[in-house]
């Protein structure tokens, strides 16, 4: 019920504690009550407007956006607002427009816009935007550990891995308790085939930090292979008490495509505590958005064993079952494979890249490309 002895900035904070709460229902009925006194309050609007985009009700959003504008044109919130739900709708161009009058209006050394704006661009896709707006906070405030980190996560997407370290290391400096810039670069480490600087990162994480079950894995297998550890040695048991929790947490779907995939060709079932038998998670951060299923992909071998998860993924599970494999990173495994196959069929599979890989793979026979 409306109170009209609250101010609007009253009924503002009330919601806005409400919101930081993830209390939406509650933030959005005191923010239509307080709109009932104040009918023409526009932060009130953008406070409803930010609450219906956490709730995922985009139309209802936007139309709070609009009427929030159509009182204030030139009100950075809603401007920002208004992009970003107008990039769910797939109108990128109305999007960037938004966010280029918030820049025009002078909002360049808002930090927390400014890195909202980027996030929202980063989990559309729009990679090279994103860029230019992590970028632009890094500029304003180099002491910003997250701007750092935002920055390092788009110049990974967009292939510049020395600039991603940089970055990366560079929010860290700034901020060592910084747990998701931290395991994103102790993932891209591992990538590189450098193990014992990426088992440093891993090491400086908890449990709790994790919100994928690959950077756990690759931890204990860091921590099994470097410390001649037993799967079950006290150090470990936190870990693998959190993988549990993941897969406590799955869907029975995706429960029952894990029990598949933990087949061998003769039916027995193998050790659930290896990594090779589960198709690793893109580590997800803040503003990261997660893979969709476009970018999962399945192959099983003449033997039956599966395999899934991206392309890289997917090479990476080949390497750790491939006994006979000798080289530490991902391109060597790759070119090993294939000089391997070259030399008994004459076949040359391309190893430039784990896509490429993985499908002259199948066209050689090596295995069946499912997804």
């Amino acid at each position: 019920m409306s109170d009209p002895f609250l101010s609007s900035d009253d009924y503002g904070e009330r919601a806005h504690q409400l919101y930081n709460d993830g209390r939406y229902d509650e933030a959005m009925e005191v923010l239509r009550d307080g709109l009932e006194v104040y009918p023409f309050a526009v932060d009130l609007y953008v406070g409803l407007a930010y609450a219906r985009l956490a709730r995922e009700e985009f139309a209802w959003a936007r139309g709070s956006f609009e009427e929030a504008l159509a009182l204030d044109p030139d009100h950075e919130d809603a401007l920002a607002g208004l992009g970003e739900t107008l990039l769910k709708f797939g109108q990128q161009e109305r999007g960037l427009k938004c966010f280029d009058h918030v820049l025009n209006l002078g909002f360049r050394e808002d930090h927390d816009l400014i890195l909202q704006m980027g996030r929202a661009l980063f989990r559309e896709g729009l990679i090279e935007p994103a860029r230019n707006f992590f970028d632009t906070a890094v500029q304003a405030h180099q002491e910003s550990a997250e701007a750092a980190a935002c920055l390092g996560y788009a110049l990974h997407r967009l292939g510049d891995e020395d600039g991603s370290l940089r970055s990366l290391r560079r929010a860290l400096e700034l901020e060592p308790g910084h747990a998701e810039a931290r395991i994103y670069l102790a993932n891209l480490l591992y990538d590189r085939g450098e193990y014992d600087a990426a088992l440093y990162h891993f090491e400086r994480t908890d449990p709790g930090d994790h919100v994928d079950e690959l950077a756990v894995w690759r931890l204990i297998e860091l921590k099994k292979s470097v410390y001649r550890l037993p799967t079950d040695d006290p150090e470990l048991i936190p870990w693998v008490n959190r993988l549990r929790e993941f897969v406590e947490a799955q869907e029975p779907e995706d429960q029952l495509l894990a029990e598949l995939e933990s087949l061998q060709p003769d039916g027995s079932i193998r050790d659930p505590r290896q990594l090779e038998l589960f198709g690793a998670l893109m580590s997800e951060v803040r503003g990261m958005r997660r893979p969709s299923t476009n970018d999962v992909h399945r192959v099983t071998t003449p033997d039956g064993l599966c395999y899934s998860g991206t392309w890289e993924e997917i090479v990476l599970q080949m390497r750790r079952d491939d006994r006979e494999c000798t080289g530490e990173s991902l391109s060597d495994y790759m070119e090993e494979v294939s000089r391997r196959n070259q030399a008994v069929t004459g076949i040359v599979i391309p190893a430039s890249d784990a896509e490429a890989f993985v499908r002259g793979s199948a066209a050689a026979g090596l295995l069946n490309l499912d997804r």
